[in-house]
């Protein structure tokens, strides 16, 4: 036994000259003599690794969490998020209270998502009149005005047609109105940039109803009017009608949903958000702007000099670092991926900078594909945080070469009680603790 011991303990390699030279039928005795003596060794422990085993067995049982033991919820006619996930919801303004509830905004809470499409539930809302509640069957679409043949659509007929899917990003021309305030606000990327969604919308192109229809050469714009109780109007050129206009019918696959203008709405691509009219039924072909409430009473640019910019529809180009952002806590020093959102109403985003030290200098970051025209752009970039304060910019560059601006450039041209069009850099505060906190840079 000793020297089976000895054997056993030796663990020969290939490389062993005890091994090297034997020959080929020393070899098999050797290694069917080391079997032997292993299962000799193991036979007197197999009851007691047995019972380990039951026992390990039995521990790990005990600890298994509730839903390993006991049978899932069934299925549902509609699914919903986790009830874990319950805090990521729209933060939901109303600046009348109770006296026109209906009227008021939701933000996209921009902070807690990834990707760049947004899920139906969470993209943003502006509300002039409430939402209303529309019968499909009963709502019609009437293109009139300057036209050679009035037509008026139902939606039954609208969902016959050949359909198209884009996916566009619309933000409203009020978004990050925050920022233009005297002080900097404590809150949420959310709450400040929040009123910005991005998703597939599919319908057909405006331009196929209004060639339907004939379009006479006085007509230069088109009025185009919801059914909610505010009546909301805006005035379209005609050539941005016709150029890549949707009827949007689905958003992100499903059916529009009421606060987004069931069961039809305009996308203008890359225009305010504000011109996308929701609850669409009335296009009226004209020779010039109609100059709604809604288009000069708000929507407008104050300049320092006193005047008013009025139709700047096309939406600047901006970027925004939504992780880390305002609100949240940095786990501590060390490698950190800085992520955000670029957009331009003007086409593709070409470039998004980042800065952790105020705009000192600056790091190109990666954009993540696919990059789209009017679209939301993903980009991240890895950052080593060595614990000490820092101040996190983001600035994006798109295709036709327009470069955010710096809040200094921007606040040189507007009126300080402007809120619209705001496009001007964000910056996060990044304290010694890892607190981030909005800052004015």
């Amino acid at each position: 036994m000793k020297r089976e011991s000895a054997i056993a303990n030796h663990r020969p390699t290939a490389s062993d000259p005890q091994i090297d030279s034997l020959n080929p039928t020393r070899r098999r005795v050797f290694l069917t003599r080391g079997v032997q003596v292993a299962g000799a060794l193991a036979a007197g422990g197999v009851a007691s690794a047995a019972a380990a085993q039951t026992r390990t067995a039995e521990s790990i049982g005990a600890q298994l969490p509730s839903w390993m033991t006991t049978e899932g919820a069934p299925m549902r006619t509609y699914g919903q998020p986790s009830k874990f996930e319950e805090p990521v919801k729209r933060l939901v303004g109303q600046p009348f209270g109770k006296l026109a509830p209906g009227a008021g905004v939701s933000f996209t809470p921009l902070q807690s998502l990834t990707g760049t499409i947004t899920p139906n539930g969470l993209h943003f809302e502006r509300h002039h009149g409430g939402v209303p509640e529309i019968d499909p069957a009963r709502h019609k679409l009437l293109i009139h005005g300057l036209v050679k043949k009035p037509l008026a659509f139902d939606v039954a007929a609208l969902l016959r047609y050949p359909m198209v899917s884009r996916t566009y990003f619309i933000e409203c021309s009020g978004n990050s109105f925050r920022n233009t305030l005297p002080q900097a606000q404590d809150v949420p990327c959310g709450a400040i940039h929040g009123l910005l969604s991005c998703s597939e919308w599919t319908g057909l192109p405006l331009a196929v109803l209004l060639n339907e229809a004939g379009v006479d050469a006085g007509a230069k714009w088109l009025l185009a009017e919801g059914a909610d109780a505010a009546g909301m109007s805006r005035s379209i050129p005609l050539s941005k009608a016709l150029d890549d206009t949707l009827i949007a019918l689905y958003q992100n696959g499903e059916r529009l949903r009421p606060e987004q203008g069931y069961p039809m709405r305009l996308v203008l691509p890359g225009w305010e958000g504000n011109m996308s009219v929701k609850w669409l039924h009335r296009l009226k072909l004209t020779d010039g702007p109609t100059h709604t409430r809604d288009e000069t009473s708000r929507y407008t640019d104050l300049m320092r000099d006193g005047r008013a910019r009025q139709f700047t529809f096309e939406v600047g180009v901006k970027s925004v670092i939504t992780q880390p952002s305002g609100g949240m806590t940095m786990p501590g020093p060390g490698l950190h991926q800085l992520s955000g959102l670029a957009w331009s109403g003007a086409g593709r985003v070409t470039k998004v900078e980042v800065s952790a030290d105020g705009g000192a200098t600056w790091r190109d970051a990666t954009l993540q594909a696919p990059v789209l025209s009017k679209s939301l752009t993903r980009f991240h970039l890895p950052w080593n945080w060595n614990g000490a304060p820092a101040m996190l910019q983001s600035r994006a560059t798109d295709e036709k070469g327009n470069v955010q601006e710096s809040r200094s450039a921007w606040n040189a041209q507007y009126s300080s009680a402007n809120r619209y069009h705001n496009t001007m850099i964000q910056t996060w505060a990044v304290n010694a603790n890892g607190s981030v906190k909005n800052a004015y840079a």
